[in-house]
C-alpha cells in the first residue's frame, strides 16, 4: 500500500497539472486554500496513515484453544472480543482507505492551486514598462559581446509602471537620486518626478512578479546603451536598480514543444516560477539601496530570514565567479571552459561553460557530472563531520557523557549538507540529500524500522507536495531514480560480495603462497562490480533518458567508467578542498584550482580525441519514445528488480519481443511513407525541410536504401529591412543533425542551399576564419553544410549562386577546426536545368531557377521542384508534415494558407479507375527578389502538362506573382512561417486556416 499510494500521488499530481491549462481558474479556490498550509495537512495526513496502517493486532488464540465442548458460559466472551477486534479491523481498514482517498485528492488540490497561484501571477501580454528590479540569485550567463553570449538573469520586479517615453540610463539615475533623497528624509517618499515621466509609486502597480531578464551584445547598437549593457553582469544579488523593460508573457505549451531541439522553455520556466521574460532597454547605473536597507525601501517585496541568508550565499558565489573571471580573456579558449567546469564543480555555477563544452560532454554522456549532485553534498560533510569529530576527540572528549557520538557526527553532517546545497542552488540532487540524510537520521533517532527506499520515495512525495512544479524538473527524476537503482543494486550484490569474500578466505599457511592471486582476483573483481554497476545503471536509466531529452550516447556506458571515479575521487575533492583553503588564502587555493583545471583540460583533450574516431559517427542513441515504451521497458527491468525468485525473469521476455517489435515498428513509420518534413530553426526566415523518401523494386517492395534531401534556404527580402539572424552555423548545423538523427536518417544524398551566398561569389575575399565569417549571414548557410557533413555522410552539395570562393572556405575551416574537420565536400552549382532522378526513376529533383551568368546576384536564388512520375499506381504521395521536436511520431501535417480554385475540378465517383497514379509536384521556393520571377516568366514555359495540381512551398515574404502560380498549376499553398502568401489571395476559394495537405 506505501508503494502504491505513493505512486499515484506523483501520477495524480503530474496528471492535474497537465490538463490545468485548459482548466477554467476559480480566483476563490486561490484565496481560500494557503498551498503551504495544505502541504502541512497532508503530511499529518500521512503520518496518521502510516500510524494505523502499522496497528494491526494479531487475532489471539484463545478461541481456537478453547474446546468446542467447554462451558457455555465461557464461550459468549471469547465470541464478544473476536468480534470487537473484527470491528476495529474492519474500522481501521475504512480509516486507512479513507486517508489514502484523502492524500491523493488532496495532492491533486495542491497541484491545482499552486498551478491556478501561478497563472494570477502571469504575465498576460507584451508591455514596455519601467520598474524596480531585484536581482535574485546569479545569472546564468555572463554577457560577452567578445564571445557572443548573453546576459540571463532571474530577478523580482514591482512598481510596474507603462513607458510613456524612451528612458535613458540618465533618466533612470535621476529616479533613483529622488527616490533615495525622499527616503533620507522620510518627507514624499513615494513622489518622484522627472522631466517628461512623472511618476507617483501609489498609482503604480504593485504586483510582485518573478522574470527572467536577457541582455544580447547585438540588441544594444549605441555606444551608450553597449558599455551599460556590459555592466549587467556586475550586478550583484539582491541589488536594486530602476530599469525600463519590454515584458513579454512566456511562451504557450504548444509553442514552446515546437522548438527546434524539442527543449520545453514553458515547462523550465513554470519549474522555476517565472512569470514572464523582460529584455532590458536601460538600466539606472547607480543602485536604489544596499541589500542590508532593500527590505525597509521596497516593502512589497520584503525578504524573509531564510531569503536574506540566501542573498548572502549568492553574493559569496557571484565574488567566487568574480575571481574565476580574472584575466578571463587573457586565456585560450580550451583554458576557460576547463576553468568554467572547475567553478560548476565547486558552486554549480554554469554560467562561463559554452555551448561546445556541453555537447562535448553530452556526447560523452557525462553530463550529469556538471552538476552539483548528491555524491560532492555526502563527500563534504563526511570530511567536515570526521573533522568535527577529532575536535572534540582531542578538547572536549567529555562531551560524549551527554551526545553520543553518532549524533555530533549526524548534526554536522545536516548542518554542512543544508549549507552546501544552499551554496549551489539548492538543486534537486543537493537538497535531496541533504534531507536524506535528515530523514536517515530521525529514523534512527526515533528506532522505525522503515527502509531507505521507503524515505527516499517519502522525500518525493514531499518535494512534490513543497513545490508541484519539481514535477517538470528533469533533475528531480534522475535523481531519485538514480538514487532508487543504486540502493536496490547495492542490496542485491551485498549478499553476493558477502558470500564471496568469505569464500575467498585462504588459510594463513597459504597466504604468502597466494597473495599475488588474491590480490588480481579482488582487483577483478572490483572492476567488473564497477562495470556491472555502470552497465546496470545505463540500462536502467536510459528509458527516462530517451523520454525527457530524446537521445542518449552509447559512449556514456565506457566514459562513464573512468569519469566517475576521476571526477568522484580526484577532481570534486581537491576543487572542495582548494574552496575551504580559499576562505583563509586565496593564493594558495588558486595553485590548487591550477592543477585542478590541469586535470579537467587534459579530460578534455582525451574525449576531444575520441570524438574524432569514426567509431564515434554513431554515438548517439536515437529512439521515438512514448510513455506505452517506457511502461514496457519498466516490466523488462522489473523481474531484475525484485528479489530473486519473487517473480520469474523469464516473465522479462514477452514484453522484451514486444518492446524490440515496437520500437522497430516506430523506426519503420517513420521510413514507410514519403514525407517533406518541415524542420523548425528558430529563425522565421531560415527554412530547413527534408524529404524521406523509400526506395521500391518493381514488385512494390521496399528496397534496402532510402532518398533524404536536405534542403536550406534564406527567404529574407533582399529589398526590405529585417533584424539580421542570430543563428550561427554550430548551432543550425547541431540542431538539424539531431532531428535528421530523430528520423532515423544516417546519410543524405543531397544538400541544397537555395539561396545564394554573396562572400562565395567574390573573386576575391580574406581567408578569415570561419568564426569571423559567421558574422556574415550569407555565410550562415555553407557553413552549416560544412558542419554537418562532418557528422553525417553527404553525397551531394548544390550550391545556389556562384560558388568560386568555396574551397578557400573549406580550407579555412580546415585550418582553424582541424580536429572537426574530418573530411571535405564539392559544392556543385544549383542553378536552371540541374536535374537528378533516383535510380528507380520515380523521383525527380530539379532546379527550376537560377542564372549564376548574369551579373545580378537576385536572380541567383534556386527553387527546387520535386516530381513523382506515374509510372505505379501502388505508389504513394508524397506528405507534408511540419516536424514535431518533442515527439516526432506525432509530427502533424502542415497547416494550407490557401487552396486555389482548380482544386475544385477533382474526379468524380462515376470516373473510370486510373490505372496509374497521377503525377506529383512539389514546389520548394526560395526567392528573395521579384526579378527571380520575372526572369522565369520571360525565359521560360510550363514544359509539364500534369493532370494533377502542384503544391507550393515557400515563404509568405515571397515576390512570386498570381501569374506565376496559375501557371504552375498550383493548387495548394503552404508557407513555412504559417502565413498567408499574398499572390495566393486573388486566387483563393475557400478558407482553409484549418486544412492539411
Amino acid at each position: 500500500m506505501y508503494w502504491l499510494v505513493g505512486g499515484l500521488i506523483i501520477v495524480v499530481m503530474m496528471g492535474v497539472l497537465a490538463v490545468a491549462d485548459s482548466m477554467p481558474s476559480v480566483s476563490s479556490l486561490v484565496d481560500a486554500i494557503n498551498p503551504s498550509v495544505l502541504a502541512l495537512i497532508l503530511v499529518v495526513m500521512s503520518l496518521t496513515l502510516i500510524m494505523l496502517s502499522r496497528l494491526y493486532t494479531p487475532a489471539t488464540p484463545a478461541a481456537q484453544s478453547t474446546p468446542f465442548s467447554s462451558q457455555t458460559s465461557l464461550q459468549s466472551p471469547v465470541i464478544e472480543l473476536s468480534i470487537t477486534k473484527r470491528l476495529l479491523l474492519i474500522a481501521r481498514h475504512i480509516a486507512v482507505v479513507i486517508l489514502a482517498a484523502g492524500l491523493i485528492g488532496g495532492s491533486a488540490l495542491q497541484a491545482l492551486v499552486s498551478h491556478q497561484q501561478a497563472e494570477s501571477s502571469k504575465i498576460t501580454e507584451p508591455l514596455r514598462v519601467q520598474a524596480l528590479v531585484t536581482i535574485e540569485g546569479i545569472s546564468d550567463s555572463v554577457l560577452d559581446a567578445a564571445a557572443d553570449t548573453g546576459y540571463r538573469q532571474m530577478a523580482i520586479i514591482i512598481h510596474l509602471s507603462p513607458l510613456v517615453s524612451e528612458l535613458t540610463p540618465q533618466d533612470l539615475d535621476n529616479i533613483t537620486a529622488s527616490q533615495l533623497a525622499g527616503i533620507q528624509s522620510h518627507n514624499n517618499e513615494n513622489s518622484l518626478s522627472i522631466n517628461s515621466n512623472s511618476i507617483n509609486l501609489d498609482t503604480l502597480h504593485t504586483d510582485r512578479h518573478r522574470i527572467l531578464l536577457s541582455a544580447y551584445p547585438r540588441s544594444s547598437r549605441q555606444p551608450e546603451a553597449a558599455k551599460q549593457f556590459a555592466n549587467l553582469s556586475q550586478l550583484k544579488p539582491g541589488e536594486t536598480r530602476w530599469m525600463s523593460l519590454a515584458l513579454s508573457p512566456l511562451a504557450t505549451a504548444e509553442q514552446a514543444t515546437s522548438s527546434p531541439s524539442g527543449f520545453d522553455s514553458y515547462r523550465w520556466l513554470r519549474g522555476r516560477h517565472i512569470d514572464g521574460v523582460a529584455r532590458v532597454l536601460a538600466t539606472a547605473t547607480q543602485p536604489v539601496s544596499t541589500a542590508d536597507d532593500t527590505e525597509r525601501l521596497v516593502a512589497s517585496s520584503s525578504l524573509s530570514h531564510l531569503s536574506r541568508v540566501r542573498t548572502y550565499i549568492d553574493r559569496g558565489r557571484w565574488q567566487l565567479r568574480q575571481h574565476f573571471y580574472q584575466g578571463w580573456h587573457v586565456l585560450t579558449g580550451d583554458e576557460q571552459q576547463a576553468k568554467a567546469v572547475t567553478l560548476s564543480l565547486l558552486t554549480g555555477d554554469r554560467s562561463l561553460i559554452n555551448r561546445e563544452t556541453k555537447e562535448l560532454y553530452q556526447l560523452a554522456g557525462i553530463s550529469h557530472l556538471l552538476a552539483i549532485s548528491g555524491t560532492h553534498v555526502l563527500f563534504l560533510a563526511i570530511v567536515l563531520a570526521g573533522a568535527a569529530v577529532m575536535m572534540v576527540n582531542q578538547l572536549y572528549p567529555a562531551l560524549y557523557r551527554y551526545v553520543p557520538r553518532w549524533q555530533v557526527r549526524w548534526w554536522v553532517m545536516i548542518g554542512a549538507a543544508f549549507v552546501y546545497a544552499l551554496f549551489t542552488g539548492f538543486d534537486v540532487p543537493a537538497g535531496r540529500t541533504a534531507w536524506m540524510l535528515f530523514a536517515i537520521g530521525l529514523m534512527r533517532l526515533s528506532l522505525l524500522p522503515v527502509s531507505t527506499m521507503r524515505v527516499l520515495l517519502a522525500l518525493a512525495v514531499l518535494m512534490a507536495w513543497c513545490d508541484p512544479y519539481v514535477l517538470w524538473q528533469a533533475g528531480y527524476w534522475l535523481s531519485f531514480v538514480a538514487v532508487a537503482l543504486l540502493l536496490k543494486y547495492e542490496d542485491r550484490s551485498h549478499h553476493h560480495h558477502t558470500l564471496a569474500s568469505t569464500q575467498t578466505n585462504i588459510p594463513s599457511s597459504h597466504q604468502d603462497k597466494a597473495g599475488g592471486r588474491l590480490w588480481l582476483r579482488q582487483g577483478w573483481g572490483v572492476a567488473k562490480r564497477v562495470f556491472k554497476l555502470q552497465f546496470w545503471l545505463f540500462i536502467a536509466l536510459l528509458p527516462i533518458t530517451l523520454l525527457l531529452f530524446g537521445k542518449a550516447s552509447l559512449w556514456g556506458l565506457i566514459i562513464n567508467i573512468f569519469a566517475i571515479g576521476l571526477f568522484g575521487w580526484v577532481i570534486v575533492p581537491l576543487n572542495l578542498l582548494a574552496g575551504s583553503i580559499y576562505l583563509l588564502s586565496p593564493t594558495l587555493a588558486d595553485g590548487l584550482w591550477t592543477f585542478v583545471t590541469a586535470i579537467i583540460l587534459s579530460l578534455h583533450q582525451l574525449i576531444g580525441w575520441l570524438t574524432t574516431l569514426p567509431a564515434l559517427s554513431a554515438a548517439w542513441l536515437y529512439t521515438p519514445i512514448n510513455m506505452a515504451i517506457v511502461l514496457m521497458m519498466v516490466l523488462v527491468i522489473l523481474p531484475w528488480l525484485l528479489p530473486r525468485g519473487f517473480i520469474s525473469r523469464g516473465l522479462a521476455l514477452p514484453p522484451l519481443v514486444l518492446l524490440m517489435m515496437t520500437v522497430y515498428a516506430n523506426q519503420q513509420s517513420l521510413m514507410a511513407v514519403p514525407t517533406l518534413y518541415l524542420l523548425p530553426t528558430g529563425d522565421q526566415y531560415i527554412s530547413a525541410s527534408v524529404l524521406q523518401y523509400p526506395m521500391t523494386d518493381d514488385s512494390g517492395e521496399s528496397g534496402e536504401d532510402e532518398v533524404s534531401w536536405l534542403f536550406l534556404a534564406d527567404h529574407r527580402p533582399s529589398d526590405a529591412p529585417t533584424m539580421p539572424s542570430r543563428l550561427t552555423a554550430e548551432a543550425l548545423s547541431a540542431t538539424v543533425a539531431q532531428q535528421l538523427g530523430s528520423l532515423s536518417i544516417k546519410h543524405l544524398h543531397g544538400v541544397v542551399v537555395q539561396s545564394s551566398s554573396a562572400a562565395l561569389g567574390q573573386r576575391q575575399i580574406n581567408d578569415d576564419p570561419p568564426k569571423a565569417l559567421q558574422a556574415s549571414a550569407s555565410e550562415l548557410l555553407p557553413l552549416t553544410v560544412l558542419q554537418l557533413s562532418q557528422h553525417l555522410p553527404t553525397y551531394q552539395y548544390w550550391q545556389a549562386g556562384r560558388i568560386d570562393r568555396w574551397p578557400a572556405l573549406q580550407a579555412a575551416y580546415q585550418v582553424t577546426h582541424p580536429t572537426a574537420a574530418k573530411s571535405s565536400i564539392s559544392a556543385q552549382r544549383c542553378e536552371e536545368g540541374k536535374t537528378w532522378q533516383s535510380a528507380n526513376k520515380e523521383l525527380s529533383i530539379t532546379a527550376m531557377t537560377g542564372w549564376r551568368q548574369i551579373e545580378d546576384a537576385s536572380v541567383w536564388d534556386c527553387t527546387i521542384a520535386i516530381d513523382l512520375s506515374g509510372i505505379k499506381s501502388s505508389r504513394m504521395p508524397i506528405q507534408v508534415l511540419r516536424y514535431n521536436a518533442a515527439a516526432p511520431l506525432k509530427s502533424s501535417a502542415a497547416s494550407v494558407q490557401a487552396f486555389l480554385d482548380r482544386l475544385a475540378a477533382q474526379p468524380s465517383d462515376s470516373s473510370p479507375p486510373q490505372r496509374h497514379t497521377p503525377p506529383e509536384r512539389i514546389i520548394l521556393n526560395a526567392d528573395s527578389h521579384a526579378r527571380v520571377w520575372q526572369l522565369w516568366s520571360l525565359m521560360c514555359t510550363d514544359e509539364r502538362a500534369m493532370s494533377a495540381q502542384s503544391r507550393w512551398l515557400g515563404h509568405s515574404t515571397s515576390s512570386v506573382t498570381a501569374d506565376v502560380l496559375e501557371r504552375q498549376r498550383v493548387g495548394v499553398v503552404i508557407t513555412h512561417d504559417d502565413k498567408i502568401l499574398p499572390a495566393a489571395l486573388p486566387l483563393e476559394t475557400r478558407d482553409t486556416s484549418m486544412a492539411s495537405p
